[in-house]
């Protein structure tokens, strides 16, 4: 079965998420509208600008259909600004940011500093084999806290951010702080892809 994995195409990184996932074997496609949202089996939420896309969400109308889908089961992966937009909290946020609050945890909005403040780093994700994932780190959130449903699969493993949560999993609901789309790698993606074909 070949899944059909949207991209919300709001803002930010969307072809490099549609072209990783049609990499890992899903029929990949943005999603802008309602419409186009019932049509797939999951959907991703890109890196961006966490604060544009919550603005964008309500202004597409896509908010409720995105929690109803959510709340019905669909599996979503958030990287970057798609982790913040899937936190049941976000600290650093503006007051007027809403996400869509699926995965029970508590995410610090840049925490690892500004733009100039990127980098990478090698994390360990539980559930993708191989060696440690080099991970790409831009203007990222890392989680503070995760509720007694949520799984922690991956931490920054040296340097000064050694031990920072940076991937979680609540049932379907998938999130890294990292971009796994601007690497090449596709071992995140096929996962994400597996979690699909499964639901």
């Amino acid at each position: 079965m070949v899944p059909v994995i949207g991209v919300l195409a709001l803002q930010g990184d969307v072809r490099e998420h549609v072209a990783a996932l049609a990499a890992a074997g899903a029929d990949a496609r943005p999603v802008r509208r309602p419409s186009e949202l019932d049509a797939v089996d999951g959907l991703v939420i890109p890196g961006g600008e966490s604060t544009t896309i919550s603005k964008l969400a309500d202004i597409f109308e896509m908010r409720e259909p995105i929690d109803k889908r959510i709340a019905g089961g669909m599996p979503v992966y958030g990287s970057c600004a798609g982790m913040i937009m899937l936190a049941a909290e976000v600290l650093d946020g503006r007051a007027d940011q809403r996400g869509f609050a699926g995965i029970d945890m508590t995410v610090r909005r840049n925490a690892f500093g500004r733009q100039v403040d990127s980098f990478e780093a090698p994390v360990e994700v539980a559930g993708v084999p191989g060696e440690p994932f080099h991970a790409v780190f831009i203007r990222a959130p890392w989680v503070e806290r995760v509720g007694a449903a949520v799984q922690v699969i991956g931490k920054v493993t040296g340097g000064p951010a050694a031990e920072r949560v940076v991937a979680v999993r609540q049932g379907n609901l998938l999130a890294t702080s990292f971009h796994p789309e601007l690497t090449g790698d596709l071992r995140v993606h096929a996962y994400f892809v597996d979690l699909v074909r499964a639901a």
